[in-house]
């Protein structure tokens, strides 16, 4: 059986007076995530909650198939919640959030997503961003009209191409897999984090000293860095290696 040690911190930033992200840490159940809420007067904070309580509600002794199908289904449901609720009340609401979940089962990982809130792996001490952001910044850097080195100052920053409740029909989870090895240290976050410290700057958060304690010292980073919005930091160690 694969063996974890992770820690999860979650802050209401510098500038916000409440917290609409909220985690997931089941390493029980090989399970993570970071949602981070949109939507405004507390709508945002709905929206998170939900798709927090219905993984933390998934149970044990599932395979790994099982274990991709509920999330997968659930994450559907609340998608299909969320619209509703959006819709009692009245036209342009939005009630919806990001997600990004990670699910490590018998030396392999999958990593689903929504939205900006990332996943990051760092391996014999080589940080990789895992997820793609959907955002318009994104697209714009993806069609060469934007360096990536303006991103974070860009006037469209903010705006997301995707998200749990947001207004298409079905909601479309991008997914990537991998095997896992001892030693590897994943990072789930929410744009609050990542916005507010570079891939440079996480590395060596994530490669310096116990994993209990990069948690802690990746928000406390980013508030140093006068973080303005939520932040949320899920760090996940594999302990030794699990052969098929």
């Amino acid at each position: 059986m694969q063996q974890f040690r992770s820690r999860a911190v979650t802050h209401p930033g510098t500038k916000r007076g409440h917290n609409e992200d909220m985690f997931v840490s089941r390493p029980d159940l090989g399970l993570w995530a970071v949602a981070d809420g949109a939507g405004g007067h507390e709508a945002g904070e709905v929206a998170s909650e939900m798709i927090a309580t219905t993984l933390e509600t998934i149970p044990g002794a599932l395979t790994a198939e099982e274990m991709l199908a509920q999330v997968r289904m659930r994450i559907s449901a609340t998608h299909a919640a969320l619209q509703e609720c959006a819709a009692r009340k009245g036209q342009g609401a939005l009630v919806a959030s990001t997600v990004v979940v990670l699910i490590v089962r018998h030396a392999y990982f999958a990593c689903l997503w929504a939205g900006d809130s990332r996943a990051y792996l760092l391996r014999d001490s080589v940080l990789q961003r895992i997820s793609r952001d959907h955002s318009l910044v994104q697209e714009l850097v993806d069609a060469g009209e934007l360096d990536e080195a303006d991103v974070e100052g860009h006037p469209r920053a903010n705006v997301i191409t995707r998200a749990v409740g947001d207004q298409s029909e079905t909601l479309d989870l991008d997914k990537v897999t991998g095997r896992v090895a001892g030693g590897d240290r994943f990072l789930l976050c929410s744009d609050g984090l990542s916005k507010a410290l570079d891939d440079a700057a996480i590395a060596q958060v994530l490669d310096a000293g116990p994993t209990e304690l990069a948690a802690e010292q990746l928000v406390a980073e980013a508030l140093a860095r006068h973080a303005t919005d939520n932040v949320t930091a899920v760090v996940m160690e594999v302990l030794g290696d699990e052969h098929d």
